[in-house]
């Protein structure tokens, strides 16, 4: 493993990542901003193919752990929840009693989700809002839960958005992260190694036509801090409680914090 490839730490450094590849800071967001241009009409689809289902096993379990309050009144934000998957099962889960604001920085993103929301009858119970992680356009003290599930490692400074997140909860409020993470089972990670960094971006050309997309979309997994440094990066944000969950093997983690 070269220093290119190796995690970045606690003290973190994604923003100056992309993939792989080292940029500048300043290049970074709109990189991103790219990538899911590109992917956001395919990316539930594919989504199914790179986890084989997986993701929607994983989205319950996270949204089961945040156990969405059946009071009305109950707010959440989800942060880079642009299609509404997590957005919606909290709704439902809350039965239709929260009220979620589904904000993302990528207008594609959030047109997918606004079409989803539609369909499924939940258009009243939720707001669509485009806008930057880094900078949250709520007041302090607004939100009872923040969640963000595979976003936080496409934000270019990841204690910037945990900050916000901080800042715009309750006091009482809780911060969940679903992210991909380090793998820790022996066999299970070479399987994973050879998937994700051979079939994947095979897939997303066949259907999505977007090779380089997913390659960066892998390459940014290996580079997010491991499960013990992102727990380290909450508490430094402000966070107390915090705890993580593994789900798969440590492919994917859930990450808790609390606002005290």
């Amino acid at each position: 493993m070269t220093a290119e490839t190796e995690r970045v730490g606690a003290k973190g450094g994604m923003e100056e990542t992309f993939g792989f590849k080292k940029v500048d800071e300043s290049e970074k967001q709109s990189m991103v901003n790219g990538v899911f241009h590109s992917v956001a009409k395919k990316y539930d689809i594919m989504n199914d193919v790179m986890s084989v289902g997986m993701h929607r096993l994983w989205k319950d379990a996270f949204v089961a752990w945040l156990h969405p309050s059946h009071l009305d009144g109950y707010k959440v934000l989800d942060v880079a929840g642009g299609t509404g998957d997590i957005a919606f099962r909290i709704v439902e889960a809350s039965g239709r009693h929260a009220h979620a604001t589904v904000l993302d920085i990528n207008s594609s993103m959030l047109e997918v989700g606004r079409e989803r929301a539609k369909k499924n009858g939940l258009l009243p119970y939720l707001d669509f809002v485009e806008a930057n992680a880094e900078k949250l356009p709520f007041e302090d003290n607004t939100f009872d839960a923040y969640t963000i599930a595979f976003g936080i490692r496409n934000v270019p400074h990841i204690a910037k958005a945990l900050s916000e997140a901080y800042r715009v909860l309750k006091p009482g409020g809780r911060f969940m992260c679903l992210e991909f993470s380090e793998v820790q089972m022996p066999i299970l990670d070479k399987l994973y190694d050879i998937w994700s960094f051979q079939g994947i971006p095979r897939v997303g050309q066949m259907i999505a036509g977007d090779k380089e997309s997913y390659r960066y979309l892998i390459e940014s997994i290996r580079k997010f801090p491991k499960q013990e440094d992102f727990a380290a990066m909450i508490r430094a944000a402000g966070f107390s409680h915090v705890s993580y969950r593994n789900l798969t093997g440590g492919i994917a983690a859930m990450h808790s914090g609390w606002k005290i």
